[in-house]
């Protein structure tokens, strides 16, 4: 799978994963507060922005986005531990990397996790609702229905940016990462006793207005026996940009202690 990745900074190694819709973009305020302690890897996930999108939906599955980031990782850390996190999406990835691999890891920062069979603040079938509409009406209608629009809760500059970050994507990949990815996250209860087994030091960041990610995020908090949760104020979903100095903050705070 080629993969658009980009690395900033030298020193201990750190590489995140964006969300769904989004891209390596999303973590500008990130890799410019840490980047000169640490070395901040970035990528574009399959299907969105600058990486390959295949075509076949059997190509999509959280078992094909965590191996390109087991990829991303072993090529970036020449056999040495590393920091890798995500967000929404990406925490989904990060933790399930984590769970698969846990020697590779020194640390693990998860904001905003997706809450289980679904992606979205609206409810059960979401993902999959918004797939089919993708199908049927375009990316762009379909988005604003879904993403961007009156219910969205973000104000007009803020869908502006959201609706340009999603048609940088093909249509067709992001239909199928919304049923091969975001549609079946596991249930807490099946992943359950390997979190209690996790011994990775772990920073959960979640916005306070994110009620689907801040009950995920209290729940794998009260399991993981190595994580510490931080909820931003008056943040929604996507917690890094929302709260982008108190992200920053937590996070630089993090890799320090690790340090």
């Amino acid at each position: 799978m080629e993969l658009h990745v980009e690395a900033h900074g030298e020193g201990p190694l750190v590489v995140l994963g964006h969300g769904f819709g989004g891209s390596a973009r999303n973590w500008r305020p990130q890799v410019r507060a840490s980047r000169a302690t640490h070395r901040m890897v970035v990528f574009d996930a399959r299907g969105h922005a600058r990486s390959a999108a295949p075509v076949s939906p059997r190509a999509y599955s959280i078992t094909s986005l965590t191996a390109d980031l087991a990829g991303v990782v072993e090529a970036e850390a020449g056999g040495v531990p590393a920091v890798v996190g995500g967000l929404s999406m990406g925490a989904g990835i990060a933790l399930q990397y984590a769970l698969d691999a846990p020697e590779q890891l020194r640390g693990l920062v998860l904001m905003a996790p997706p809450p289980a069979g679904d992606a979205s603040h609206r409810g059960r079938g979401w993902a999959a609702d918004f797939a089919a509409a993708i199908d049927r009406e375009g990316l762009d209608a379909a988005g604003e229905r879904f993403a961007w629009g009156e219910g969205s809760g973000l104000d007009r500059a803020g869908g502006q940016l959201v609706r340009q970050g999603f048609l940088e994507h093909p249509p067709y990949a992001l239909a199928h990462v919304l049923r091969g990815v975001l549609d079946a996250w596991p249930p807490l209860d099946v992943q359950v006793e390997s979190l209690r087994r996790l011994r990775i030091p772990t920073l959960l960041v979640v916005g306070s207005r994110d009620g689907p990610s801040l009950r995920r995020a209290q729940d794998l908090a009260e399991v993981m026996p190595d994580a510490r949760l931080e909820v931003a104020a008056d943040a929604g979903h996507v917690v890094n940009l929302a709260a982008r100095e108190r992200v920053n903050e937590l996070l630089s705070g993090f890799l320090a202690e690790l340090a």
